[in-house]
């Protein structure tokens, strides 16, 4: 429903997650309304940083995408 923190927003995983792995920040995500996808694309409304990101990092830069940190993550899903 459109209450969820993430809500209507796209993310793309990138690096390793620091304490979680991808199976459950997708499943964080999805749980608070958000859906992720497997490449950057226009549609991405952020970028989920872990270490050693690679190319998903140049492609956002590239077509301005934000980056978002899992604590950041963390905050936005705990604040509502």
């Amino acid at each position: 429903s459109d209450d969820l923190p993430l809500a209507g927003q796209i993310f793309v995983l990138s690096g390793t997650l620091p304490g979680m792995s991808r199976e459950e920040a997708k499943e964080l995500i999805e749980t608070n309304g958000g859906k992720t996808s497997s490449s950057v694309s226009k549609k991405t409304s952020y970028l989920l940083l872990g270490e050693n990101p690679g190319s998903k990092l140049e492609k956002a830069n590239s077509l301005g995408i934000p980056t978002m940190t899992l604590s950041e993550l963390l905050q936005k899903v705990n604040q509502e």
